[in-house]
């Protein structure tokens, strides 16, 4: 079965889902000590969430990248997950989802997260026809995140350079296996339209309905 062009992809139990993020070890250690986001992480800079970890691998090479050697699988609730998708902008404009170009500016001028949706990639890295979410947070946002929503907080920097050795001594089944499992999430309805996620397969609404 194809995969819908925007679906959001996850590991999420009942009431959790798991995002990543990749910082310098500086910030990364910290998060990881305390359970939380504590200085010299800053709360006034917008904060890139992403439930992809094969995008989140492309963005920080693997944990290679300067400042992006520590890669950090945040747990956080549905419910922060979810309010923060239901009171987002697109980072670009949609004319399905806005009424005007003008409307789109005032709603991302206002709103405290921005979503974008980029090619999903690979095990290589390389893209895919469908996309993953990428979840920016400013403002309130931040400080629900890191005070409300944070529920736990786990270096998984060492799968990320057991995933890249497996790749470069051509064992693809054992990088495979390593990645973690992530399932279609199951929207709300009217949070999916705000965000412009794509009709499950085979279903004519966009998620579940709202809780």
């Amino acid at each position: 079965m194809s995969v819908p062009p925007r679906q959001v992809r996850a590991r999420y139990t009942a009431g959790t889902i798991t995002v990543y993020q990749a910082y310098s070890p500086s910030i990364g250690g910290p998060a990881v000590a305390n359970g939380r986001f504590v200085p010299p992480f800053s709360r006034e800079r917008m904060t890139w969430i992403k439930p992809s970890f094969r995008w989140m691998m492309y963005r920080c090479g693997w944990a290679g990248k300067p400042g992006q050697e520590t890669v950090l699988a945040i747990e956080i609730t549905r419910a922060g997950f979810e309010w923060a998708l239901a009171h987002a902008c697109l980072s670009h404009y949609d004319r399905d989802r806005y009424a005007s170009r003008t409307a789109w500016a005032e709603r991302l001028r206002a709103s405290p997260v921005r979503v974008q949706w980029d090619p999903e990639r690979s095990l290589d890295l390389r893209p895919l026809d469908h996309r993953s979410i990428q979840v920016g947070l400013s403002g309130p946002a931040v400080a629900r995140y890191v005070d409300e929503w944070t529920v736990g907080i786990t270096d998984v920097t060492s799968t990320a350079h057991a995933i890249r050795a497996a790749l470069r001594a051509g064992d693809r089944d054992t990088a495979t296996g390593l990645l973690p499992e992530e399932r279609p999430y199951p929207l709300p309805a009217e949070v999916a339209e705000v965000v412009g996620a794509s009709p499950p397969p085979g279903g004519s609404g966009a998620g579940r309905p709202a809780s």
